[in-house]
């Protein structure tokens, strides 16, 4: 896996001015350095859970007292300058994705049009529909894949309305040009916003791309244990960054300084873990697409895949979920799930463990997402043990002969 996205800063850690022509630093390296405490004598290696609801008063407001627990916690601001600076930008962290996506969407004035994927990822449809059926915001779904079907939409929708986009997308994988959209987005007077759960700031670095915001379930990848639920939301412009920040505020939707703690730990291996199982994701998708039980493979990895070619010049890897539809329906699928023993049936995706759901068991999933479709995250553990029980769970409902 490559960790060089193209056009990786160079800030150096907490404290550490970088040396005059030195070499930029991996986003690899820069998820271990990055939100350090100064290195000075006797200092903490790591960044401190900061337990406290109430700060000594005296500063001057605004001028980076934190006052009050719900304004600023150091624990806080470590995980945020590290995230910050792998997406090359500023981040604000939330109690939970659906926090962030909550605070991105508080940015649009009531009435404003928000253009979402059909296929995103249910909390961002769910939330949108209630805010549509509340008279809110009008929302119109598009083709990620169809930049002329988004041009058209963001055309009819005018200046103020909101491109969401997800690359890959939560569960069909599709695979958005960012750049492209990200620009007409610009062109027609839209804020730009990309959900890079999927991919992680170690594979694609949507602001680069032209994005105006990027948002993340910290609670998956970042985080990667399945022990935290966090969102964060990164931007460059200071307007935005103030607003998100404001909405964190007032909304009272702050993280927990324990959360935040684990979600910095969990960083620090974000390339070994993504590596680790982004390699086996590949493998295991090329050897589904042979499979009998298996009717369809969704994985960028793969040649014949309609992303394939973006993501490989887009994207610094293929990431390591994988969808696949199976023979039997949505009762095949099913028995897939329950013949599995190694896989762990569950909601959620990247972390250690591999996890295994059939996605339209929900009620608010898009209906766009075949019944059949089971979404594999795919973990550390030992890529031939994966497939084994893999293959025994889809021989429940491989066709006889």
């Amino acid at each position: 896996m490559s960790h060089h996205v193209p056009g990786a800063p160079a800030p150096s850690p907490s404290g550490e001015p970088p040396a005059p022509g030195s070499p930029p630093l991996s986003p690899a390296t820069l998820a271990v350095v990055a939100g350090r405490p100064p290195r000075t004598p006797d200092a903490e290696a790591n960044v401190p859970v900061s337990l406290t609801s109430t700060f000594v008063g005296g500063g001057a407001m605004g001028t980076g007292e934190r006052g009050y627990g719900r304004f600023g916690n150091a624990t806080w601001e470590a995980f945020e300058e590290a995230l910050g600076v792998l997406e090359g930008g500023s981040a604000v962290t939330f109690a939970s994705g659906m926090g962030a996506v909550s605070a991105v969407l508080d940015l649009l004035p009531v009435g404003a049009t928000l253009l979402v994927p059909h296929g995103a990822y249910n909390g961002t449809h769910a939330l949108s529909a209630l805010l549509q059926r509340r008279g809110v915001l009008r929302v119109v779904g598009v083709d990620v894949t169809d930049p002329e079907g988004v041009r058209t939409a963001l055309a009819a929708a005018g200046p103020g309305a909101l491109l969401w986009l997800e690359s890959p997308t939560n569960p069909l994988l599709e695979v958005a040009d960012l750049a492209a959209l990200a620009a007409l987005g610009r062109a027609a007077g839209a804020l730009v916003v990309v959900d890079s759960t999927f991919a992680t700031p170690l594979l694609q670095r949507p602001l680069e791309l032209g994005a105006d915001v990027v948002v993340h379930s910290v609670t998956k990848f970042l985080a990667g244990h399945s022990d935290v639920v966090l969102g964060a939301v990164v931007v460059r412009e200071p307007d935005l960054l103030a607003r998100l920040r404001q909405v964190r505020t007032l909304h009272g939707a702050i993280p927990g300084p324990w959360e935040v703690w684990l979600a910095l730990r969990g960083l620090r291996t974000l390339a070994l873990r993504l590596e680790r199982s982004q390699a086996s994701a590949a493998v295991l998708a090329r050897r589904l697409a042979q499979h009998p039980a298996v009717t369809r493979v969704r994985h960028p990895s793969l040649p014949t895949d309609p992303g394939h070619a973006l993501a490989a010049r887009q994207m610094g890897g293929f990431g390591a979920i994988v969808a696949i539809e199976v023979a039997g329906g949505p009762a095949g699928a099913d028995a897939v799930v329950d013949a599995v023993r190694l896989w762990l049936p569950a909601t959620s995706l990247g972390g250690v463990e591999s996890l295994i759901e059939r996605r339209r068991r929900h009620p608010s999933e898009p209906a766009v997402v075949p019944e059949d479709l089971l979404r594999l995250s795919v973990g550390v553990e030992d890529v031939e043990d994966l497939w084994r029980d893999l293959d025994q769970a889809l021989r429940v409902v491989a066709p006889a002969g």
